[in-house]
């Protein structure tokens, strides 16, 4: 099974790619909805977590507010919370991808902001950085989520720069020109492309150049 992962900043145009790998048949894997499932459902990360950040565990349930503040500004806090919720969520998406394949599915993509520094990159056979320019990104979160430019800079400016992706993604998707119905329609193109190098014997192998733009 080919394995597409998708990773870049808010209001880049993210949730369009997906839309194109979706409607071309393959199972997207949302690995911050993972996180949150487990957050509720997982009764063994739960205690883990109370365990390690006292107080964020209330009645049986984490106190995400809490847990967010927690770990806010203190970087070893946060690479426990890393370190523990890492343990839950690859498993989980691992069978997610197993129950997949053994349905007959032949593409699977994981979506993640965090893709590449959680080391999550690795089980892709190809990586696919959406970038667009920063104006543009404000423009649309801005609209979207009804909140103050000053608000959306903050966004932006607690991720990771454009040139990360660049310098650590095979394949960049410029959402720069034109709308998001056009954005769609390219990147479904260019995924068609990808998919369709895949052999039926199940052999691994990128077909696109390096810094692929649309």
């Amino acid at each position: 099974m080919f394995i597409i992962g998708i990773t870049g900043g808010t209001g880049a145009g993210k949730t369009t790619a997906l839309r194109a790998l979706e409607a071309l048949g393959v199972y997207v894997i949302d690995c911050d909805a993972v996180y949150h499932e487990l957050l509720a459902d997982s009764d063994e990360l739960k205690a883990e977590l109370g365990a390690r950040f006292g107080g964020v565990l209330r009645g049986g349930d984490i106190d995400r507010k809490r847990l967010g503040e927690t770990v806010f500004g203190d970087p070893g806090a946060l690479s426990d919370l890393n370190a523990i919720t890492h343990k839950y969520i690859g498993p989980e998406i691992e069978r997610r991808l197993s129950e997949w394949s053994s349905r007959g599915g032949a593409a699977a993509a994981l979506d993640a902001i965090a893709l590449i520094e959680s080391g999550r990159y690795k089980k892709c056979d190809a990586v696919f950085g959406v970038v667009a320019p920063a104006e543009v990104r404000i423009s649309r979160i801005m609209s979207r989520d009804g909140i103050t430019r000053k608000q959306a800079e903050m966004r932006i400016n607690a991720q990771q720069p454009e040139s990360f992706y660049r310098e650590n993604c095979d394949h960049i998707l410029d959402n720069q020109h034109g709308t998001p119905e056009e954005f769609e329609k390219n990147c479904k193109e260019i995924f068609m492309q990808l998919i369709g190098g895949c052999n039926n014997a199940g052999q691994r192998r990128t077909v696109l150049q390096k810094e692929e733009r649309v």
